[in-house]
């Protein structure tokens, strides 16, 4: 077997929502493998400190803003990539929206919006851009970063369990079309993780203690926490794997 099967030299990854919290951690673990990441969010500020500290490390890194939820800004960001490399071997679709914390039936038309144009309609264009480019390079790798309230809906979180069961649908849709073209389509489904997009969970001692009665592991993960399973799914070492949504929940899916 070889022994580098989580070599990314000469690769070219793009990791959106990467200012911040798993999306930074997976941008820079990546780079520690040898890809050359284009971290990207809506903020070119909050890119360009995680690309510091991947170069302070002695990776490769550069920042392009990007605010999925904009077509423009996704033509504009695909344009960017391809005019200077060429090729893209690795999307991660991370970011996301969730704006809405309450009862269903009080969803109103901006949150719907917001959470389906991010969630859905972002993830979608941005798999379709750079699965045209893969496809055009011999293959690639495609992760969307999905949820457990995918699988089973978080309280008060009706809209964005949607989205997140819309995307694993997504990624098996991708997978299964995208076969032909050496591109392989994978979700990852994170539980509770302490990053300031779930906030709301982490910091009260209540919600936490609720949430945590129904996790076996008995704790939120940390973000660095996802990181491993994306690079073993945009790895070698994942070469016959497509289509999966694999929980990363602390046993929270077992029920």
């Amino acid at each position: 077997m070889n022994k580098n099967l989580f070599d990314l030299t000469g690769k070219i990854a793009l990791v959106t929502g990467a200012s911040r919290g798993i999306g930074e951690h997976i941008a820079k673990t990546l780079a520690a493998y040898g890809a050359h990441v284009i971290v990207s969010s809506r903020k070119i500020d909050g890119c360009q400190a995680v690309v510091n500290q991947i170069l302070e490390a002695g990776g490769s890194a550069e920042a392009i803003a990007c605010h999925i939820g904009d077509m423009e800004q996704i033509g504009t960001l695909f344009n960017s990539i391809t005019a200077k490399h060429k090729k893209l071997d690795i999307l991660i679709n991370n970011a996301a929206a969730n704006p809405y914390f309450g009862h269903i039936l009080e969803t109103d038309l901006a949150a719907y919006d917001k959470t389906v144009d991010v969630n859905i309609r972002g993830y979608f264009f941005m798999s379709t851009k750079a699965a045209n480019i893969m496809k055009e390079n011999g293959g690639g790798t495609v992760v969307n970063v999905a949820s457990v309230n995918g699988v089973i809906p978080g309280d008060l979180q009706g809209i964005y369990s949607i989205t997140k069961a819309a995307v694993i649908s997504m990624t098996k849709a991708f997978a299964k079309e995208c076969a032909q073209f050496n591109i392989r389509v994978n979700a990852l489904l994170p539980g509770a993780t302490d990053t300031k997009f779930a906030s709301a969970l982490v910091k009260n001692p209540k919600i936490l203690a609720q949430a945590m009665a129904h996790v076996p592991m008995k704790r939120v993960a940390e973000p660095d926490e996802m990181a491993g399973t994306v690079l073993y799914l945009v790895s070698n070492a994942a070469s016959y794997t497509t289509g999966a949504a694999i929980n990363v929940d602390g046993g929270y899916l077992l029920g």
